[in-house]
């Protein structure tokens, strides 16, 4: 029996219930599921029994399911049995840029840091021999963690039998089409009925700024070029790469968020093609349509030096001054009663050598409370760490508690943590110092609690009493606070430790 006619309720695998269909075409169809060990929602896409494709699309989600990059939509599962395959991904919960274009065009600096931060995504794709080639407004998405998620790499293609010779060319095409969306809320070509076809002059569609006053002149221009319409200098984009990069040097390097510290805390890693654009975010739950003063783009080189220069003085201002980035949320009893205790003279910002999930009560499971996010908190992407959602506040029932560990590479005598959590209120934390790593119930009991909060949401100083010295620290998880999905889950998005390294 093929998983294609299956209906709500069905259960692959013996853990992905199906829930409802939200897409379906010749031969397959995509379905919203939960992921019954896991307790989170999951995208399963099932198959008509004989559809001819179904080796393709397996083959092209195993090589999507490598890559690691927060904004791609993570494949979790591949079913090879051809009679009954199926594939299982990520849920990419928030709007999609068709449901932001619904009401017109977005805000011109805020569509083109989507399209941007969309465009380094592809690039990381294609470094590793994946294109997308059948981009629409519904392959992106704004998640309610604030950040960009593109969908179906590797995927919509092969299910659509779609090819290119030039797979570069063909994305970055792809992004100036959605680009010039962004601008003008319209479409330029006849191929995506949910929007205005843009209007056409030789051959060609009209420029942003001659279908939408306001348009900047240099995103304008970034727009044309991306669509292989040569700009102001004859120039034409052929990567998603340079379009990044492109987008990046027109954009004001002065918007990097005040919501997203620790950026250049977390301690020193090898620079990547895209640490001159990833600084370009807009605030979390930044509308994309909020009005927003307009700079002039200068030259490159001169964007280069201010961008730097503004992360430097960021880094220094929360390092030493860190309530000035505190946004707390709901004052809880844990608030109120917990001393106010400045940290010591000695006491400095400390950097973590890693992260991990710590799902200490539950070793069995391979996923680690998602330890794949887990570098975001220190590397400075802006997609943080999320824990598996669950059922109830309390984790399902399903054990005490869950978290992420920090291996701190030494002895440390921790003074004060600031952590940014999710910006709903709800969770009860404790910070818990220890020496080992190890994913074992006995080691868990062998830590010391060193603080704790309860209801907390948002921003949130722990000030450590404790004179307990240790390697790691765990924020520890007790009770998850709402997600926007239904269920229960965590977020952290930054951490910032101050305290004394010791010899004992």
């Amino acid at each position: 029996m093929s998983t294609f006619i299956s209906e709500p309720g069905t259960r692959l695998g013996g853990r992905y219930r199906l829930e409802d269909r939200v897409a379906a075409a010749s031969g397959w169809a995509a379905w919203k599921a939960i992921d019954e060990t896991l307790a989170r929602p999951v995208t399963v896409v099932t198959f008509e029994a004989g559809f001819p494709r179904v080796r393709e699309v397996l083959t092209a989600a195993r090589a999507a399911s490598r890559l690691t990059d927060a904004r791609l939509a993570q494949v979790f599962d591949v079913e090879d049995d051809w009679d009954n395959a199926y594939i299982v991904m990520e849920w990419a919960a928030g709007d999609t840029l068709d449901d932001m274009l619904a009401s017109g065009p977005v805000e011109p600096v805020a569509g083109a840091r989507i399209i941007a931060e969309a465009a380094a995504a592809l690039s990381v794709a294609h470094a590793a021999g994946l294109a997308h080639l059948c981009l629409t407004p519904e392959s992106l998405r704004w998640t309610s963690g604030g950040g960009v998620k593109v969908t179906g790499i590797g995927i919509d293609a092969a299910l659509s039998g779609t090819s290119a010779e030039d797979p570069a060319l063909a994305d970055t095409h792809g992004l100036g089409r959605l680009l010039y969306a962004s601008l003008t809320g319209m479409w330029p070509g006849p191929d995506y009925p949910a929007l205005q076809p843009a209007p056409f002059a030789d051959g060609q569609p009209r420029r942003p700024r001659q279908v939408r006053a306001g348009v900047p002149a240099a995103l304008d221009d970034v727009a044309c070029q991306a669509l292989q319409m040569p700009g102001r200098d004859g120039l034409v984009l052929q990567t998603p790469g340079q379009l990044a990069g492109a987008l990046a040097a027109e954009l004001p390097p002065e918007e990097v968020p005040p919501a997203m510290p620790g950026r250049g805390e977390a301690g020193p890693r090898q620079p990547a093609e895209s640490d001159y654009w990833d600084r370009t975010l807009p605030p979390r739950g930044q509308d994309w349509r909020g009005p927003r003063q307009q700079r002039g783009s200068g030259s490159r080189a001169r964007v280069a030096v201010i961008a730097a220069l503004a992360l430097i003085v960021v880094v220094g201002v929360v390092a030493a001054t860190s309530p000035l980035w505190h946004k707390s949320g709901p004052t809880s009893q844990a608030q109120v009663t917990q001393p106010s205790i400045a940290p010591s003279q000695a006491s400095s910002v400390l950097t973590p050598v890693s992260a991990h999930g710590f799902d200490a009560l539950n070793p069995q499971d391979a996923g680690d409370e998602n330890t794949n996010q887990a570098m975001n908190v220190l590397n400075g992407n802006p997609e943080g760490w999320s824990s598996q959602e669950y059922f109830t506040a309390e984790l399902g029932h399903l054990k005490a508690g869950t978290g992420l560990i920090l291996n701190m590479g030494k002895q440390v005598r921790f003074s004060s943590v600031t952590i940014k959590f999710g910006p709903t209120p709800g969770a009860d934390v404790q910070l818990k110092v220890g020496n080992s790593d190890a994913r074992s119930q006995a080691n868990l009991a062998s830590m010391t609690t060193v603080a704790s909060a309860s209801g907390i949401g948002g921003s949130y100083t722990f000030h450590v009493t404790s004179k307990t010295a240790g390697q790691f620290l765990v924020i520890w998880f007790t009770k998850m606070p709402p997600a926007s999905s239904g269920h229960f889950m965590a977020q952290v998005f930054t951490v910032m430790i101050r305290g004394t390294t010791t010899s004992s």
